[in-house]
């Protein structure tokens, strides 16, 4: 049986597989797992690599299923590269990939790693159709992976949780979910129409927006209640600021817009904490 929908062939397999890597979506995840080694001080780059690939095949694994659910169950898709065996096994070998990064690390570091690890695959796997059909679940599925992924890059490396991570888990959690909130309003409409449950469906775009921003601002809150304790570096004010910048252009956008301008700001959010945790100029001075 084919594996690709669109041509025949190991070309048109490997497009199609290629197809479901979403650096959008692809490089958060990496990223974290990056800056929670950061946040350990040295890094093995071996751990580090192993975590890396681990939570690439759980993103990996939540778009394959993704694809799957929303053309080949609901019908919601107009397209799909891949048939029902390709993303059976393209499932297989992500999660193949996975459970053997998993088995590496328990070995490599202790088997208490998979506590905040096997989690990732979990909310990756159930994304589509459970997770997503609930507007908690499916808000915060995402952002929490972001934050496991925080904690697991530490883990792999330090072999135990501080407070550190801990706090840079709960930031991301809620500035990524008032950013994945801002991100469903886009699909309102159609979301309404078949009956599926983001917090837009739920409460209307209006409040939303307000649950959404209320979230982004409750994260910058504790990144400066954090920097004032010295929890965190004081550098990490920078990031605060810059973001809530980010964030005030964005409350004046539509919805496709603002997520476009939120998603990079997050993405210079997470650059300056590397910056600040690496080097933390700020603090020198203070």
């Amino acid at each position: 049986m084919a594996l690709a929908r669109d041509g025949t062939g190991s070309g048109a397999v490997a497009r199609a597989y290629w197809s479901q890597i979403h650096p959008v979506f692809m490089t958060p995840p990496i990223a974290a797992s990056l800056f929670g080694a950061i946040l350990a001080g040295s890094v093995d780059p071996v751990l580090a690599a192993v975590h890396v690939l681990a939570m690439f095949a759980a993103v990996y694994t939540a778009h394959v299923k993704d694809g799957y659910v929303d053309f080949h169950v609901r019908g919601e898709d107009d397209d799909h590269p891949l048939t029902e065996r390709g993303c059976r096994v393209g499932l297989a070998a992500s999660t193949a990939t996975f459970a053997g990064c998993c088995l590496l690390l328990a070995a490599l570091v202790d088997a208490l790693v998979l506590a905040v690890v096997v989690p990732t695959w979990l909310i990756a796997y159930h994304h589509a159709p459970q997770l997503d059909t609930n507007p908690v679940t499916a808000t915060t599925g995402y952002p929490l992976g972001i934050a496991l992924s925080i904690l697991g890059g530490f883990y792999v490396q330090a072999g135990t949780i501080t407070a550190v991570p801990l706090g840079f888990a709960v930031v991301f959690l809620a500035l990524l979910s008032g950013v994945k909130v801002i991100d469903d309003a886009q699909d309102y409409a159609y979301d309404r129409s078949i009956e599926k449950r983001t917090v837009a469906v739920a409460v209307g775009p209006s409040r939303a927006y307000d649950i959404a921003y209320g979230l982004m601002a409750v994260a910058l809150a504790a990144v400066v209640g954090f920097a004032v304790a010295r929890v965190f570096p004081l550098t990490t004010l920078l990031a605060a600021l810059a973001f809530a910048a980010v964030a005030a252009v964005a409350r004046r956008a539509d919805p496709e817009l603002a997520t476009m301008l939120l998603i990079r700001g997050s993405y210079v959010f997470l650059a300056v904490l590397v910056a600040a945790v690496r080097f933390d100029p700020v603090g020198r001075f203070v």
